[in-house]
């Protein structure tokens, strides 16, 4: 009997339903640890999460909004669209409204790669980037970034035919570091007209170097550039999935075609809207990481680690030895056990190093503190 269903299981094995090739080699997206082992309240510094929170407009423009939970929201963003343009002087039509930039970022993939086709991004990357390339059947390039920041000629490098996009975080996560737009320039000017070029300025409210751009002025006048934002970051609108996108008049009706409506919940447009006006919380914000982002740096520079610098978002990566009891690794664990959770980044080909959020005071002394004790053990 056994023998007789053999070929009958076969088939029926065979008609199974299969992803397409290649989506099971995908690693999926790690989030930052949110729990830690015997520790009821750990501090989260995991997630590069506004630590002050958000701002108390946005929060009451959120719980303002409870009385429209049964209704569709405005498929076109119209109100946050328009207080977008309105800021950042932008043509509506151009903006590309995501759950957060993610999405974006995964439109942009969708709209343009062919299996086949490429996409270039730095060594150590945003994980989304290659996500969305990867789920569209296309090629993930990795730049080297000697100094863990981006380098122009080893982006080009990797740049050829079946290249379609070039994601470029400016400031980068993992590494917080950064390039002066002069380099966003010359390597714009080498791309081949047909490429995408992607600036992604997660973090670049919290860099306010005089030679940084975050390319939205650039991007006015330029048929293959877009440039991202989120309102996660310094808004602290994190749980609400809100980000957004500047991109030629022609990009955004294409990715508009393949948006799914209603993407941007009703008290995510309240929230975000009340949160751009808020310009006091903002500086709050970007005062509060620019206070504690070098001390906490020279801090953990002074017990022997190794911060790369310069940071120019709202955390730091931290390099450790690699000796047993020293490693990033066990650091990790430590710092847990100690109520603190920070990000490992081994996924980002980065293992002996962990990043960590700009937190609070006595969270910064906290970390400082135990990574002494770490190191001495």
């Amino acid at each position: 009997m056994a023998d007789s269903n053999e070929p009958q299981n076969d088939r029926a094995r065979a008609a199974r339903p299969m992803p397409k090739p290649g989506i099971m080699d995908i690693h999926a997206y790690v989030p930052g640890k949110a729990k830690a082992e015997g520790v009821a309240d750990p501090i989260k510094l995991s997630a590069n999460e506004n630590i002050l929170g958000c701002s108390e407009k946005a929060r009451e423009a959120y719980a303002g909004a409870a009385h429209q939970l049964h209704m569709y929201p405005d498929s076109r963003t119209t109100l946050l669209r328009t207080a977008l343009a309105e800021t950042f002087r932008l043509e509506p039509e151009r903006l590309i409204l995501g759950q957060g930039s993610d999405e974006v970022f995964q439109l942009l993939n969708q709209t343009f790669l062919e299996p086949g086709d490429n996409i270039v991004q730095g060594e150590y990357g945003f994980a989304a980037y290659a996500i969305g390339a990867h789920a569209c059947q296309a090629e993930v390039r990795r730049a080297k970034e000697p100094g863990y920041r981006i380098d122009v000629d080893e982006v080009l490098k990797c740049v050829d035919g079946r290249t379609r996009l070039v994601f470029i975080a400016n400031p980068a996560n993992p590494t917080g570091t950064w390039i002066p737009f002069s380099e966003i320039e010359r390597l714009h000017a080498a791309l081949p007209p047909s490429v995408v070029l992607v600036l992604d300025a997660a973090y670049g409210e919290f860099c306010r170097d005089p030679a940084f751009d975050d390319g939205l002025d650039f991007a006015r006048s330029q048929a293959n550039v877009v440039v991202t934002h989120t309102f996660s970051k310094l808004h602290g609108l994190a749980a609400l999935r809100v980000g957004w996108g500047y991109a030629p008049a022609e990009i955004a009706a294409a990715v508009d075609r393949i948006r799914l409506p209603f993407n941007i919940s009703i008290p995510g447009q309240a929230a975000a809207i009340a949160a751009l006006a808020d310009t006091e919380f903002q500086e709050r914000s970007i005062a509060h990481v620019e206070q504690w982002r070098p001390w906490l740096a020279q801090q953990l520079g002074g017990v022997g680690l190794e911060v790369v610098l310069p940071s120019a978002a709202n955390f730091l990566l931290v390099g450790f030895p690699t000796t047993p009891g020293r490693t990033a690794v066990e650091a990790e664990a430590y710092l847990a056990s100690r109520g603190l959770l920070v990000r490992g980044v081994t996924n980002y080909g980065l293992p002996n190093h962990v990043r960590i959020t700009i937190g609070l005071e006595e969270h910064n002394r906290a970390v400082a503190e135990a990574l002494a004790d770490f190191m001495k053990r």
